[in-house]
């Protein structure tokens, strides 16, 4: 195989066999404390692809910061061809202060591509999208659910893109969702760039979910040895078999009260199945139910058990009949999971 030419990085030589850790300046605080965006680059001895690997863009998304940090101890690593960077904290302030955003509250997955002469947000896209993206030809960018809201373990990419969907098929999560690009993601910036790009959400905010991580890790070495970076071993059984999914609804609370769930994330259900019932805490015959509006997987959940008028309880990815995989293989999703997930008819309500 071909041998790789050094990596030119941020005005840092990366020599090919090589692994080096890089800290890119990006503000200061007014205590005059540097923030820096740091990275770890694996410049493999023989060519190849450069993979992007980021997380916590927003910056209270923990669980693909420890998917970074496993996926970095891997021992395999060692026979890299190509490249790997590894970003597991992008949003570093945010990150600090357990927060969503930037502390001037601007959402950093809608300040790409950036400018150098922007918000600090912009500035830190723009060193990402002109520092990197010139490099990379494949992207995984890892997220969770926000605060109280929990997602299944899920990818989001154009399912148009044959690149994307190799790469999400190779990844293995329970579900590949269709996903338009919006202005000002990282994946909207790197699509500029023709990099195919996955997005995996997985958990919720806040929180380390061991099943979302193992998934997330083993996922990302499936794209690196679908990409030819790490040599091929044999699979012991069929990865999961996703259901493939051409879009989704959050479905809302008509109206105030305590949510009762009867499905599980995961949970197939049907038209007309009855999801959760809202009752009235202080009146025992005031409810009303949220029934599916079409046959569907259960993606994502609201936490909290209260619910005003208007709140988003339930994600709902529709299963599209073109795309549904109907090798769907349930026992190995549990056990790559452990998380229990059922396709059993939804539980009647309660009398």
């Amino acid at each position: 195989m071909e041998k790789a030419l050094p990596l030119e990085l941020f005005g840092h030589t990366i020599k090919p066999g090589t692994r080096q850790h890089l800290s890119i300046p990006v503000v200061r605080l007014y205590t005059d404390t540097p923030i820096d965006l740091r990275m770890e680059v694996i410049h493999g001895r023989r060519k190849g692809p450069c993979l992007l690997v980021t997380a916590a863009i927003h910056g209270d998304e923990l669980n693909g910061v420890e998917i970074c940090r496993q996926v970095l101890g891997h021992k395999n690593l060692s026979k890299i061809s190509g490249t790997l960077i590894v970003i597991p904290v992008v949003n570093q302030l945010g990150f600090i202060q357990q927060i969503r955003y930037l502390p001037d509250r601007r959402d950093l997955n809608r300040c790409f591509p950036g400018s150098s002469k922007g918000s600090l947000g912009g500035r830190l896209a723009d060193l990402i999208t002109t520092g990197l993206f010139p490099h990379v030809d494949y992207a995984l960018d890892l997220h969770t659910g926000a605060i109280h809201r929990t997602n299944l373990p899920q990818l989001r990419t154009d399912l148009s893109n044959e690149k994307c969907v190799g790469l999400a098929r190779a990844f293995g999560a329970p579900v590949i969702l269709n996903s338009s690009l919006r202005d000002g993601s990282f994946r909207g910036a790197a699509n500029e760039y023709n990099i195919p790009a996955l997005v995996y959400e997985a958990g919720e905010a806040l929180r380390l979910e061991q099943a979302s991580i193992k998934l997330g890790v083993k996922g990302v070495m499936r794209v690196m040895r679908h990409l030819n970076m790490l040599p091929k071993k044999p699979l012991k059984s069929p990865a999961i078999h996703p259901w493939e999914c051409s879009e989704s609804r959050w479905l809302r609370s008509s109206r105030d009260g305590l949510v009762l769930l009867h499905i599980k994330q995961g949970h197939h259900v049907k038209e007309g199945d009855t999801m959760m019932t809202i009752v009235n805490p202080f009146d025992a015959s005031d409810s009303e139910s949220i029934i599916a509006p079409f046959d569907g997987v259960v993606i994502g959940l609201s936490q909290l058990p209260l619910a005003n008028e208007g709140d988003a309880l339930v994600h709902l990815a529709k299963i599209s009949s073109t795309l549904a995989n109907t090798e769907y293989d349930q026992d190995a999703i549990e056990e790559e999971l452990d998380l229990g997930i059922t396709q059993l008819p939804v539980p009647d309500m309660i009398d």
